[in-house]
Formats: structure tokens, sequence, C-alpha cells
């Protein structure tokens, strides 16, 4: 009895290490196996023609990917959009990044929401390319052959920046990483504010 169960445990492991050694083959280069069973019943499988021959049938197999569909799935935030048929028309730069204000910057109070942008691009923006701003997912502005732009009356809160390169078609070729700033607004009317009317002459409405 005890050598029957020791055979059928050792049966087990082995059929378990075939099925192993199995499903590291290609089907394709699927070597045959082999099973032999011995005077004790020791069965043995091998490559070698001895015994019966075992089919193990098709090993499932899950292809890799080309490198160039790996690439496209690892492209950085800056990288081209574009369709896959124009793709080739168009030569990322090198560089594009929202320069200044820096990222996480915090506008005062006094700056009432107004702020200088400026994008930095590598190499120079070509002749036929343009940048515009994207502000909270919006379009701001029309798209100018400039790479400093005004960005006036930001409400209070926090705001995501983005530049993008638009071509002369008007398709977005490729797009910066975004920015975070923060707006301190208060009322126009405090008397710090040097928007308040007051402040220039101007009595205003009582």
């Amino acid at each position: 009895m005890r050598q029957g169960w020791a055979t059928a445990t050792w049966l087990k492991g082995a059929w378990a290490l075939l099925v192993a050694v199995v499903m590291g083959m290609s089907a394709a280069q699927a070597t045959p196996v082999y099973r032999s069973v011995d005077a004790q019943g020791n069965v043995t499988f091998s490559d070698r023609p001895v015994g019966e021959k075992v089919d193990v049938g098709t090993v499932n197999t899950v292809p890799g990917q080309p490198r160039e569909t790996r690439d496209l799935q690892a492209l950085p935030d800056a990288a081209t959009e574009t369709e896959a048929d124009d793709a080739s028309s168009f030569t990322a730069y090198e560089r594009l990044a929202i320069a200044a204000p820096g990222n996480e910057t915090t506008l005062p109070t006094g700056a009432a929401g107004n702020t200088q942008v400026r994008v930095a691009i590598t190499p120079e923006l070509r002749e036929t390319d343009k940048l515009r701003m994207i502000i909270d997912g919006e379009v701001n502005g029309p798209a100018r052959h400039a790479t400093t732009f005004s960005v006036t009356e930001l409400v209070r809160g926090e705001h995501t920046l983005r530049a993008e390169v638009v071509d002369a078609e008007g398709r977005v070729r490729q797009r910066s990483a975004p920015v975070t700033l923060y707006v301190q607004r208060a009322s126009v009317y405090l008397p710090a504010n040097p928007n308040n009317p007051r402040n220039n002459g101007d009595s205003g409405s009582q």
C-alpha cells in the first residue's frame, strides 16, 4: 500500500514537472516526449524515443508586443499627439515646457490673477508652427508664433497650464507637461488691491 502511494505521489510530481517543461516550449520548438515504465512500475518521461510517445497538445502562448507598439504606449507627456497617418510628417521638439511661472507657484493677491507665461522650446519654434495656452483644459486665446503669453483675470484657486504646438493646419502636434498655478485673488475693492478704482482717484459708486 505504501509503495503504491509513493508511486502515485511520484507520478504526480513527474507529471507536474513535465507540464512545467512543456509550458516553457513554444509550439514550433516543442520536442517529442516519451513515456516508459520499468519493471518496478516507475514511470519515466524523456525526449529519447523509448516507450510510447505522449501527445502533450498545443501549448498556449501569448505573442510579445512589437517594440514599436511598446514605444508608443510609453510616450512621454510631451509626445506628439496626431493621427497615425500624419505622424511621420512632424518631427517632435526635443523640449517643450512651461518655464515660467514654475510649477506650484502662487500668485499673490496683488497680481489680480494676471501673469506672464513663458514657454521653453528646443529647437526654436518653426515658422510653420504656433503655440497656444491651455488653461484648465480650455484653449486660452488663439495660437501664435510666440513663446510668451499674457494670462489675465484668473479666479482664486488652483489652475492647470499647458502649452500646445499647433501646425499650419491647426492640428495639435505636441503638448507640454502640466504646470499647477495657485491664485490668491481678493475682491477688487479691498484697499490693498492695486486694481481698486479708489487707488486711481475714482471714488466709485457709494
